[in-house]
């Protein structure tokens, strides 16, 4: 597995020991972190950058903690869809088990039972990082794909879903009302500015933005 270039693994726990025992082991590993006593300090954390997630990581969040418990920060992430770009594992007492299997099934990564294996825990969290590193690409690409697409002239996004819905040039140009050669330009332009070949991965490339 490729290392994860730029991540940062955030540690939400009221322990203190548990926060620097977890810092050490990412430390030992390569791994950077960050820790916070309290689900209330990371949340403003969040708030600072503007609740946007630039950069890979993943979220080690203990469930029962003082005043905001680490569900009830989970489903603040959920809110501001931000639990894929960054995938939550819980880390939970046996008592709590039971609800982080719930938790999971609402689309947190995983729990890890106190105590944990520290070879596990990395694993999980490794696993965890390639899903936001992949999350972010796969928005940073529809991202470039809507800006491409802002640029298109209205004729040319006319031409560009004609050709899409696979008419020839001389059947776009009769349903346009404009000639055969002013069809090629636009379709030039088309594939230019959407940085494509063919029809096909310029249907391919719309089908992806959804």
């Amino acid at each position: 597995m490729q290392p994860v270039l730029d991540a940062t693994i955030f540690i939400v726990d009221d322990d203190a020991g548990v926060r620097e025992a977890l810092a050490w082991l990412l430390r030992s590993r390569r791994l950077m972190s960050e820790t916070f006593d309290s689900a209330e300090a990371f949340e403003q954390r969040l708030s600072e950058t503007g609740a946007r997630i630039e950069h890979p990581g993943c979220l080690l969040l203990d469930v029962r903690m003082p005043g905001m418990s680490g569900l009830a920060l989970f489903e603040l992430l959920i809110e501001r869809g931000l639990a894929q770009a960054l995938p939550v594992i819980f880390l939970t007492g046996h008592a709590d088990v039971p609800t982080a299997v719930d938790a999971v099934k609402r689309g947190a990564f995983d729990f890890c039972e106190k105590p944990f294996s520290d070879n596990a825990l990395v694993d999980r969290i490794e696993q965890a990082l390639q899903q936001s590193a992949q999350v972010l690409a796969t928005r940073g690409q529809r991202v470039r794909l809507q800006s491409r697409l802002a640029e298109l002239t209205d004729r040319e996004r006319d031409v560009m879903n004609l050709v899409v819905g696979g008419l020839p040039n001389k059947l776009i140009a009769d349903q346009l009302d404009i000639s055969v050669r002013t069809v090629e330009v636009h379709r030039a332009r088309v594939f230019d500015k959407m940085e494509v070949k063919s029809a096909v991965e310029l249907a391919n490339l719309l089908r992806d933005l959804g």
